[in-house]
């Protein structure tokens, strides 16, 4: 069954082409498009295109529908193109004429908008939860090991001395950058584009207010083109705010696979959390983090991809259109997956108590000894050199009583206003 099936019959290998991979996505859509229809034939009874009784068969039939996909018993079978005519289908093979009229002044095109937005919607207050649950394991565990001193580098060279607390917390407040990013692209997506049709309106008298309230937009995108064009503008907001998470997921991934090698032994975890060699029996590789750190990669990518899918498109529908699904929708799974696992494999950690007492780390402590000569009166220049002199001499003696008190330093990591700042960012 096609929507704008006109009787004739199109060849097989342009339904497979054109088609894609709809079927199988299309059920990411599916409670939603039930929503979004429940909220629309509601507006038809209002405004008279539907009596009452047509309006409660037919909201008893989605709600029916909705039942069978919270369940898993709803599938869309090859002889339907979409989610939407499967659906239409099943209205009026149950209800019988009524089901022909649910269809009455809307299009697929504002249909899959607003079924994508209000999916949208859930998916990122979905990831704000697991970013916020992420955030308080990682201020746990920047106080639970705020003493334990951690190597810091820079350029991939030994540089100073940081700490497993300011490791922790660091990548906490990164965190709360990437709500950010996710608040803009909820705004965008809390628009209701629903009663655009196909882009240019309809001639029925339909409530857009009554469809904004009953869905739970804030707002309406009131202008019927701009609503149209918000396909694809959408999708790439909403792949700019993942595309954030994904690298704050990655890079801290990039961070464990180096902090757990044999050479650094900064970190290590549970065997259980680990994966084996084939043949070399001493390994304990980090392959859970590496796979994160890819799929990380491949979604900072997404940004790129949907904005050459549609760049030079002018306005109005084209069935380009229609991949956005394919490059976003698999890419939200595996995020969720890997926020889900980084936190999962993070609350059993183990960091290395004593790696400021190894002496391979005492060059890191060079710039807090010749910070104290600043203190004691000397010029820093002036240290600078001789500093340098007793390092390259040999007569270096690293000072390790650090005082670092500044905010946001080793000393005082301000967890406490990380975790205000992080709250008020939530409040979307």
């Amino acid at each position: 069954m096609k929507l704008w099936d006109k009787g004739g019959s199109t060849h097989e290998k342009i339904d497979q082409f054109t088609v894609g991979n709809d079927r199988a996505l299309d059920l990411f859509l599916a409670p939603y498009d039930v929503r979004a229809s429940i909220a629309h034939a509601q507006m038809l009874a209002k405004v008279g295109l539907l009596s009452q009784e047509e309006a409660l068969r037919l909201v008893g039939g989605l709600e029916q529908i909705g039942k069978e996909i919270a369940i898993g018993e709803f599938q869309i079978e090859n002889e339907f193109e979409d989610v939407h005519s499967k659906i239409e289908f099943l209205l009026t093979q149950r209800l019988g004429e009524v089901g022909k009229k649910i269809h009455s002044a809307r299009s697929r095109n504002d249909q899959v908008l607003v079924a994508m937005q209000l999916f949208l919607k859930d998916v990122i207050l979905d990831l704000k939860t697991g970013t916020q649950n992420l955030f308080e394991l990682l201020l746990d565990l920047a106080e639970t090991h705020k003493s334990k001193i951690l190597p810091g580098y820079t350029h991939l060279q030994l540089a100073m001395p940081s700490s497993f607390g300011l490791w922790f917390s660091s990548y906490a407040e990164s965190l709360i950058d990437d709500v950010y990013f996710l608040e803009a692209a909820y705004k965008v997506c809390d628009q209701n584009p629903l009663g655009s049709a196909a882009g240019y309106g309809s001639s029925f008298p339909i409530d857009r207010k009554m469809t904004t309230q009953a869905l739970e937009f804030s707002t309406l995108k009131y202008n019927v083109v701009a609503a149209q064009m918000g396909r694809g503008k959408t999708e790439k907001a909403m792949a700019f705010g993942m595309s954030g998470l994904a690298a704050t997921l990655g890079k801290m991934a990039m961070d464990i696979c180096l902090y757990m090698s044999q050479d650094m032994n900064f970190i290590r975890f549970p065997d259980t959390l680990t994966t084996g060699s084939s043949i070399m029996p001493h390994k304990k590789n980090p392959d859970v983090f590496e796979l994160i750190r890819a799929k990380c990669n491949k979604i900072q990518s997404l940004p790129g991809q949907l904005s050459l899918l549609t760049t030079n498109l002018p306005s109005g529908y084209h069935r380009d259109l229609q991949l956005l699904k394919e490059i976003l929708l698999p890419s939200i799974t595996e995020l969720q997956s890997c926020l889900d696992l980084m936190h999962f494999t993070l609350k059993d950690i183990i960091p290395n108590p004593n790696l400021g007492e190894d002496p391979k780390y005492e060059a890191m402590y060079s710039v807090d000894t010749l910070n104290q000569m600043v203190l004691d009166g000397i010029p820093f220049r002036e240290a600078y050199q001789k500093m340098a002199t007793h390092i390259a001499n040999g007569s270096y003696v690293p000072m390790k009583e650090l005082s670092h008190s500044h905010e946001g330093s080793m000393g005082n990591l301000c967890l406490k206003e990380i975790k205000f700042k992080m709250k008020r960012a939530c409040k979307f």
